[in-house]
Parts: C-alpha cells; sequence; structure tokens
C-alpha cells in the first residue's frame, strides 16, 4: 500500500493519505499547530504527539465509514430533563439569624472590605 504524500504534491495541504483514505499527521503538522498555540515542543514531543493525532484521526475515519443513511440527525441522543426544581416563592430566613454568622456588620448589612479603591 503506497501512501501519498499530499503535503509534498500540494506545497502547503497538510495531510498525508492512502488508498483508504486514513489520514496521518505528519511532523509538520504537529509543528504548524505548535506554533498556533504558541508551544514549544521537543523532537520527542513532536514525534509523540504525531502518533497520539494520528491515531485519534484514525478512529474519526472509522466513524466516518459507518453508514448513517438510516439514522435520523439529532442534536441530543438522550433526552433533556430539567433535573432542578421548580423555583417557588419561599419563605427566607429570619434577618437576626442570617447576620449572626456574619464577620463584621453594620446595622442590618454585611460590612465587606472594600474591593475597589480610588
Amino acid at each position: 500500500m503506497r501512501r501519498y504524500n499530499q503535503f509534498e504534491a500540494t506545497k502547503g495541504k497538510r495531510a498525508v493519505k492512502d488508498s483508504d483514505h486514513t489520514t496521518t499527521i505528519t511532523r509538520a503538522d504537529v509543528q504548524h499547530v505548535a506554533n498556533l498555540a504558541r508551544l514549544a515542543l521537543s523532537a520527542e514531543e513532536e514525534e509523540r504527539f504525531q502518533h497520539q493525532l494520528s491515531a485519534v484521526f484514525e478512529h474519526f475515519q472509522k466513524l466516518s465509514d459507518l453508514d448513517t443513511e438510516q439514522i435520523p440527525p439529532t442534536a441530543q441522543v438522550i433526552p433533556l430533563t430539567n433535573v432542578m426544581r421548580p423555583d417557588a416563592v419561599e419563605p427566607s430566613l429570619p434577618e437576626q439569624d442570617v447576620l449572626a454568622n456574619a464577620p463584621d456588620r453594620e446595622g442590618d448589612q454585611f460590612r465587606v472590605r472594600a474591593i475597589l479603591e480610588f
């Protein structure tokens, strides 16, 4: 099985494809993404990421090879349900109980240190 190097053939496109449409990430791809992300990678890291990203793309290829003609498009595979309680008005704590645990208070309010200085 001969690999067709599209990057070399087109001078800029970054993919290596063979006849069964698998995509392999090149070291140039890893360097390009690292440059975009402002990452300095060692040669060992480039090689490791090259193999890891190629494996990820192979998994994507397996997914794209699946026949999904009979599967309707979905935005959510499981039904969404609201797990929160209804928003109902309930009595609040008495003011004195709330202020009892305040580290500092001024009248009927919490006293906090200023966070903005002018």
